[in-house]
């Protein structure tokens, strides 16, 4: 078969231990011993592993898995998961993302174990396979942004953090094949910037009513036993599966159990835990189907031809991201009808809308006591009226950063400049800057130079007040000529002295360029091998 390709690596590598570097179609058993440098066989060691040719290997696999869901082939999609799951590659890889690229990485779960050698990530490697049992999960609480609630994550063992990402990797590229056209949140190249544009494209040349809804506690309330017949893969996935929802959360040295006890009622078992690598996909399987309900529902709306079922699919729009989506249409009555169903919908995964943050709006005129517009994924969406010289349609579509996010945003960047008031500008200069770079990236494919001038004007009295702190006795010029520089023809920019070795400046929002979004196609994905598209 042309997906098998055998390799031998030789390093020159004396001096330390070295480990037999396998072909993707063979598993290691978890009692096979450790190879050392006295092998004949060739050799490698971890920094030195070909990591392009093993992802190319695995990406392959992938691809295969992929068509076959797309043609239907349940034998194939099955057979080609279980090479994927013992392929040594595979596995490699998956130790990988969790101990090295993953952004926490360091994070550790009821073992106490956060870091690992090279030497006991391949050990790692031998010992991954799936299992009927698992170890609880750590509960670790973080505050949501500009909330006093705390969201609940749980962390599992290193362990099966890495056995959760092998097992993504075989279940992801059939899911992606099934997915709705609209649903964006914790999938393979998509974006927010995706959900946002899709809501533009839906609203552009149309008014429309928006409920704007939420899901309530989703990761913590979904069905295992509805989520588990809804994956519908073979035994030894869904036994790992079943083992990770039921293991349980170590809270403050407290055991839990993942279940819900109704009064009267037998103990169902609820929840995916967040934090975990499959936790994500499971959510986006558990959800899947909303928007195809909705598009059933729209094939029965009458048009002036009668039954037009192509027509209404397109006017009635529902874009999710993860658990928050809203739903578009012109007539208020069939946004409501659409609610009720979503509802109902719901309860066969054991969910419901959360009502504080259902609500129901138009995105041009005044909705009872709604203002216009609504907000989505920190954005702030609302058509303005303008005369016919500005528009034909007589109303334009305005995407900004919500009220909200700039607030947080703000007094983020003012907690950074209070905490270093004792420290030097180049260390204020060094935190501030991946702070106004990555928020001022996330908006701009939007309508948002003017939120980034008014930022940064708010910004100078902070700095203006932090650089008066630091030379009391010092007067207004000599502070501004000693932290404020004309560089490049911009004047008053916070920055070191240019005639220093390393000079830093502060990068402003406004620098960053407004460049429009380009929404992926609904049906591309990256397992589709169409590899100049994604290009």
């Amino acid at each position: 078969m042309n997906w098998i390709v055998k390799s031998q690596v030789a390093m020159n590598m004396s001096k330390t231990r070295r480990i037999n570097l396998k072909p993707a179609e063979k598993a290691i058993r978890p009692d096979t011993p450790i190879p050392t440098a006295k092998d004949d066989q060739s050799t490698v060691e971890w920094k030195h592993i070909n990591w392009r040719k093993l992802e190319k290997r695995v990406y392959k696999l992938q691809k295969r898995i992929y068509r076959a869901s797309s043609r239907g082939d349940v034998k194939a999609i099955r057979r080609l998961q279980k090479t994927l799951m013992k392929s040594w590659s595979a596995k490699v890889l998956a130790v990988r993302r969790v101990t090295q690229d993953n952004q926490g990485k360091k994070t550790q779960g009821v073992d106490g174990i956060k870091s690992l050698t090279p030497k006991q990530r391949f050990a790692l490697v031998a010992k991954l396979k799936p299992k009927s049992k698992c170890r609880p999960t750590r509960r670790v609480w973080i505050p949501k942004p500009g909330e006093e609630e705390k969201r609940p994550l749980g962390i599992p063992t290193m362990y099966d953090r890495a056995l959760q990402a092998l097992v993504k990797m075989a279940l992801e590229p059939e899911w992606e094949a099934r997915f709705e056209p609209n649903s964006y949140g914790f999938r393979p190249g998509r974006s927010c910037h995706d959900a946002i544009e899709a809501v533009f494209t839906a609203i552009c040349n149309k008014p429309k009513y928006v409920l704007d809804a939420d899901i309530a506690k989703c990761f913590d309330r979904i069905n295992h036993k509805a989520l588990l017949e809804k994956i519908n893969t073979f035994p030894t996935i869904r036994r790992q599966i079943r083992a990770w929802l039921q293991a349980g959360v170590m809270d403050k040295l407290q055991y839990q159990q993942t279940s819900d006890s109704e009064a009267g009622a037998r103990t169902r078992a609820t929840g995916t835990p967040q934090g975990g690598v499959i936790s994500p996909l499971l959510a986006n399987i558990a959800l899947h189907g909303m928007e195809n309900q909705i598009k059933q529902y729209a094939e029965t709306l009458p048009t002036r031809a009668g039954y037009g079922k192509k027509v209404n699919r397109a006017s009635l729009s529902l874009i999710r991201y993860a658990d928050d989506f809203v739903i578009l249409h012109e007539d208020v009555t069939v946004v409501q009808r659409c609610q009720s169903i979503i509802s109902e919908w719901l309860k066969g995964m054991g969910l419901e809308l959360k009502p504080s943050k259902t609500r129901l709006t138009h995105t041009l005129n005044q909705c009872e006591n709604e203002k216009p517009g609504f907000e989505f994924l920190g954005f702030n969406i609302r058509q303005f009226h303008v005369g016919k010289n500005h528009s034909k349609l007589g109303f334009k579509t305005i995407i900004t950063p919500s009220k909200q996010k700039q607030k947080i945003h703000y007094k983020r960047i003012a907690s950074i400049i209070d905490d270093h008031k004792a420290t030097p500008h180049t260390a204020l200069i060094s935190r501030l800057n991946p702070v106004i770079r990555g928020w001022s990236n996330y908006y701009s494919t939007t309508v948002s130079k003017k939120t980034f001038a008014a930022i940064d004007n708010l910004m100078y009295p902070k700095l203006k007040a932090w650089a008066n702190h630091r030379h009391p006795n010092q007067s207004a010029e000599w502070v501004s000529k000693k932290y404020w520089q004309s560089i490049g023809g911009d004047n008053w920019v916070f920055a070191t002295n240019q005639k220093g070795e390393n000079p830093m400046r502060l990068h402003s929002h406004t620098e960053t360029k407004i460049v429009r979004h380009v929404k992926v196609k609904g049906d591309a994905s990256p397992y589709d091998g169409n590899l100049i598209y994604w290009s």
